[in-house]
């Protein structure tokens, strides 16, 4: 292992992480990992853990850690829709070369009103975007 240890390790979980101070600076030369605090990435809370009082350093390193933990998941998600494109394209060629009767019919129903509505949402998301584009253009001659 390492020489160079983090001062924090952050134990990640559905909705934000376990805060731990790393300590290697102690008699037995062990890491010990004391936990310091909870974050929820989706609201921002920083919940102390065990009455501590967290200081100045680790405000900093929690907060630090929270923005690249979003830019992270952030990218995760639009990785996740580029995958599901592929998919897709994977479903079609499925349906088209090798889905038998019996598997078209399992799928059909709930593939079509899925698509229906990702269409239905798309469309609105894209009107919603051309109308707000044309507002500011007309705004701004």
């Amino acid at each position: 292992m390492s020489g160079d240890l983090p001062d924090y390790f952050f134990r990640t979980r559905d909705n934000g992480a376990f805060v731990f101070r790393v300590d290697t600076e102690n008699r037995q030369r062990r890491i010990e990992m004391d936990q310091i605090a909870v974050v929820n990435i989706r609201n921002g809370e920083i919940k102390p853990h065990g009455g501590r009082v967290l200081s100045e350093a680790d405000m900093q390193a929690i907060t630090e850690w929270m923005d690249q933990r979003r830019a992270v998941l952030a990218r995760r998600e639009i990785d996740d829709i580029h995958r599901a494109v592929d998919h897709l394209n994977g479903v079609a060629q499925w349906v088209q070369s090798r889905a038998t009767d019996e598997e078209l019919d399992e799928v059909t129903d709930t593939l079509l009103l899925t698509m229906h509505d990702l269409r239905s949402v798309l469309v609105r998301k894209k009107a919603e975007r051309l109308m707000r584009d044309r507002e500011s253009g007309e705004g701004a001659a």
